[in-house]
C-alpha cells in the first residue's frame, strides 16, 4: 500500500534519505559480515564515509558469505527484480558473497525503508528454509546513498557492476550471474535475436542512457 515519503532520518548511526523520485546506491548486508572492530570502525567514521568504510571490509568476505551459495543468490536476485517498474526502478544490482549492491529509483509512494524490508525480509525466510536454520540472516539496517547527477549514477552503475571483477570473482561484470551485467547481456541477446520479421531493437549502452530512459 502506497505510503508517505520520510525525507531524512536516523536509525542508530546510520542516517537515510528518502524521496520520490530519487536515485539511490543502497548497500545490505548478511548479519555476521561486518567484525566488532570493522563495524566500530564503521560507526565512528564520518558519516560522508561510512559507506566506503563498510564496503571496504564487506569486501573483504568475512563471515558465513551464504549468498555465495548459488541457490540463495538466485532467491535474492529474483527479488530485487520482481516489483522492478512498479514500486522502484531498478538502474545496476549485484548479490555478493557477504552483501548486496542496488541502484534504484524511487517510486511515488514507496520508501525506501519498506522496499528494503520487503527485499529482506522475504529473502530471509527462503534463505533460512534453505539453510535448515533459524535466526536473524540480514543486518538490521541498511546503507545509502542519494545519487545527484548523471555522472554519479553512472559512476555508481560501473562500479556496482565491477564489484565481483574487483574482488576477484569473475573477469568480466557480465559473467557474474547474480548481477544487472548478465541480465542486462541475457536481454540484448534475445534482443538481437530479432522480435517478429526478424527485426531488432536499439538499446541504451551506457549507464546514463539507461538512467534517461527509465526516467521517461
Amino acid at each position: 500500500m502506497p505510503r508517505d515519503h520520510t525525507g531524512w532520518r536516523s536509525r542508530g548511526y546510520l542516517p537515510h534519505y528518502d524521496g520520490a523520485g530519487e536515485t539511490q546506491h543502497i548497500i545490505f548486508r548478511l548479519a555476521d559480515s561486518l567484525p566488532k572492530q570493522a563495524l566500530a570502525a564503521v560507526e565512528h567514521a564520518p558519516r560522508e564515509e561510512r559507506l566506503d568504510h563498510a564496503e571496504t571490509s564487506l569486501d573483504r568476505g568475512f563471515g558465513s558469505r551464504a549468498l555465495a551459495r548459488p541457490d540463495i543468490a538466485s532467491v535474492v536476485a529474483n527479488a530485487l527484480q520482481r516489483f522492478d517498474g512498479r514500486r522502484y526502478r531498478l538502474l545496476a544490482w549485484c548479490v555478493m558473497p557477504t552483501h548486496v549492491h542496488v541502484l534504484s529509483q524511487q517510486a511515488e509512494g514507496w520508501p525506501l525503508a519498506g522496499i528494503v524490508h520487503s527485499w529482506k525480509s522475504f529473502t530471509s525466510l527462503q534463505a533460512n528454509r534453505i539453510l535448515g536454520r533459524s535466526g536473524p540472516f540480514w543486518a538490521r539496517d541498511y546503507f545509502d546513498r542519494a545519487m545527484r547527477s548523471e555522472g554519479q549514477v553512472d559512476r555508481a552503475c560501473g562500479y556496482i557492476e565491477a564489484n565481483p571483477v574487483i574482488a576477484g570473482l569473475c573477469q568480466d561484470p557480465a559473467e557474474w550471474p547474480w548481477s544487472s551485467a548478465s541480465a542486462a547481456r541475457s536481454n540484448k541477446s534475445r534482443l538481437e535475436a530479432g522480435g517478429p520479421g526478424g527485426t531488432t531493437q536499439a538499446l541504451p549502452t551506457t549507464p546514463s542512457e539507461l538512467w534517461a530512459l527509465r526516467a521517461r
